[in-house]
């Protein structure tokens, strides 16, 4: 997906003088350095001395240890999976190589490589992504929960691989700042991982060209940040990667201003990406994750190294922490909202580990559980290691009595009801920063589970470059729990990660006391002159989830629609719909009674234009059904509103 003339206007409409003028000094900057890149400085007596506490090997949960070393050996037989594509490649990996289209991205300077053009480039999260050596982090915790030399041997392999093929400032690697910043922190914990491996100072502090990489991915990063609106999530893991690197790798000249500037950035962008509750301000549950994972990572490196970081860092991570116990469903799932990739901060654990119970866990370690946390059951590899090396104890400030259920700063409530009913309902901003990039037009949207299963779900992102048609759709209006008029989405897109016009919500009620019946109302002014306002009420004592949507303004075309999850099948008739699912061998069902003003339609699996798709994770789909009402609304019709009502039954 190449960008056209008319995309960067609409991009610089969206900076400010700051912003552009930084750009244009990055500008100048990259045409410097296309000459030959500097030589790392001359690095003499250089030690490792950030490594693991003695003991903490031993005393990992046996469980978890049997899942890390499964994957572990999966990795070396070759066998990994990246966003839906299934590689067996990976015992002597291609890393310019995209499987998903069959390219390999062009050689060149970095600065060079058109690596949103899937036509030339390939899809470039498929050849970024076991670029990140998340992959290679696992197979060195199995080295060092196992001590078996086979592991050490592969990772030190594929390392000396792809610094080869990757030589500073060549190719695509080099191109994106959150790249950078994730591979350092797991070359650290690499590094980490491999301490007790004869050969570990041998192949990094030892390694001239392992040293030359750690110094021009430190110099990178310190030259070129994300800048402005596009200060979201990349620029965290730029911080926290040219953080970690600075505190474990400090061998340069610059390693002292590099750690200085990589904490002040950290520090306010922390905050600034983080709104006052602790929910991430992209409003993407998937990035709040990843914020706090990188959040977590690097502030232990900090305490490992002995440079002390400010209490506003952990005040931060605390919140998110406690923000993140208090929105997750009872199967410890967090909101489906806005976009998600499947980005990790760090990866230790083998599959199954619940990603989000490790979160809670290692918060639990550090900043100790509140009484109305939900149970983590499972157990992880990562959280002993890091709370290994994080300092304990929790900032000295006032932490919620009670679970949260309102977020007033970013309009997220949750509805809980009895049999595990969770409904989640958006009347918050479209999105952060002045392009919103990682949001989706959903305003006033409901995502609706039982026992944590999606029964009203959000479908999801799927894709990001590459597949214009299925990125509008999965980002668009139409693809959410809510309500479009007149065939647009409440927000105007200027391009895949562009938003130029944003809608504006407002939340009118949020009681979610815990009372008979928990109440939400918003209204949102994407579709000037009209109004879309939408009343919830759950009842706990009929199980039923009633809602009311009212549109206020000039006659309009309407559409109504409801997105069920994929394990949900709809018997449709007329305005009724019976929902019918199964959870742990026990069939369930609702029943959804439809706004009779509308003509509904069930829809499943369509191409031709996209409707009726899951997307579980990124660069997976599946068909799910969606339900369809068409009519219309405002003007002179009867001023009731659309009313929906979700029935669970026993």
């Amino acid at each position: 997906m190449s960008m056209s003339a008319g995309w960067y206007l609409r991009r610089l409409s969206r900076m400010g003088p700051r912003e552009i003028g930084g750009r244009a000094v990055d500008t100048v900057r990259r045409r410097q350095w296309r000459s030959a890149a500097p030589a790392a400085p001359a690095v003499t007596g250089a030690r490792f001395t950030s490594a693991l506490p003695a003991g903490v090997l031993d005393d990992l949960p046996p469980d978890a240890v049997k899942r890390l070393v499964a994957e572990a050996d999966r990795l070396m037989a070759g066998h990994a999976g990246f966003f839906g594509v299934e590689r067996d490649d990976l015992a002597d990996p291609d890393w310019w190589y995209d499987p998903k289209t069959g390219r390999r991205a062009p050689s060149g300077h970095a600065f060079d490589v058109p690596y949103r053009d899937e036509e030339t480039a390939g899809d470039i999260k498929q050849i970024w992504e076991p670029s990140r050596h998340q992959y290679l982090t696992v197979l060195a915790a199995a080295y060092a929960v196992t001590g078996d030399g086979r592991y050490a041997e592969r990772v030190a392999g594929h390392l000396r691989s792809w610094w080869a093929a990757n030589p500073p400032l060549h190719g695509v690697h080099w191109v994106s700042g959150i790249e950078l910043g994730i591979r350092l922190v797991s070359w650290v914990w690499i590094r980490r991982l491999l301490d007790g491996w004869s050969e570990a100072a041998a192949l990094f502090e030892g390694n001239p060209v392992a040293v030359g990489q750690i110094w021009h991915h430190q110099r990178w990063l310190a030259a070129f940040p994300s800048r402005g609106s596009s200060a979201n999530n990349h620029v965290i893991a730029e911080a926290a990667g040219q953080f970690a690197a600075a505190c474990a790798f400090g061998w340069f000249p610059d390693s002292a201003r590099w750690r200085s500037a990589a904490l002040r950035s950290l520090e306010g962008h922390l905050r600034g990406n983080t709104f006052p509750s602790g929910l991430n301000r992209e409003l993407a549950g998937e990035y709040h994750g990843l914020v706090l994972e990188l959040g977590l990572a690097a502030v232990a490196e900090g305490d490992a190294a002995g440079v002390p970081v400010p209490a506003s860092v952990r005040l931060v991570l605390l919140r998110m922490t406690d923000a993140l116990a208090a929105v997750v469903d009872n199967r410890l799932r967090p909101p489906r909202q806005g976009d998600s990739d499947d980005g990790h901060g760090l990866v230790l654990d083998g599959a199954g580990t619940d990603r989000w119970g490790s979160l809670l866990s290692t918060g639990e370690a550090v900043f100790g559980r509140l009484g109305w946390w939900p149970a983590v059951p499972g157990t992880d590899v990562r959280t002993p290691l890091l709370a290994a090396l994080l300092r304990p104890g929790a900032p000295a400030v006032a932490r919620p009595e009670r679970r949260p259920a309102h977020f007033a700063d970013a309009g997220l409530t949750v509805l809980r009801g009895p049999e595990e009913i969770w409904c989640r309902c958006d009347g918050g901003p479209h999105g952060f920063l002045s392009i919103a990039a990682h949001a989706h037009a959903d305003a006033l949207s409901l995502e609706v589970r039982h026992d944590g299963v999606d029964v009203l779900a959000d479908p999801g992102t799927y894709c990001y470059h590459g597949q214009p048609e299925w990125r509008r759709y999965f980002r668009s209006t139409l693809g959410h729990n809510t309500l479009e008029l007149d065939g647009g989405d409440q927000s105007v897109s200027g391009g895949p990660f562009l938003w130029t016009r944003h809608a504006r919500s407002r939340v009118l009620v949020a009681d979610a006391s815990g009372g008979g019946v928990s109440r939400w109302s918003a209204e949102h002014d994407g579709y000037r002159p009209s109004v879309h306002r939408r009343r919830v009420e759950l009842s706990a004592a009929l199980r039923e989830l009633r809602v009311v949507d009212e549109v206020r303004g000039p006659r309009r075309a309407v559409r109504l629609a409801f997105h069920l999850g994929p394990k949900v099948t709809a018997e449709l008739t007329g305005s009724r719909a019976l929902l019918t699912w199964t959870r742990d061998g026990e069939d369930r069902s609702a029943v959804l009674d439809l706004p009779e003003q509308l003509s509904w339609r069930a829809h499943r699996g369509e191409s031709s234009p996209p409707l009726g798709w899951y997307s579980a994770g990124f660069g997976r789909k599946e068909p799910a059904t969606t339900l369809l009402g068409t009519g219309s609304a405002g003007g002179a019709a009867p001023s009731g509103g659309f009313t929906t009502v979700l029935r669970f039954r026993g």
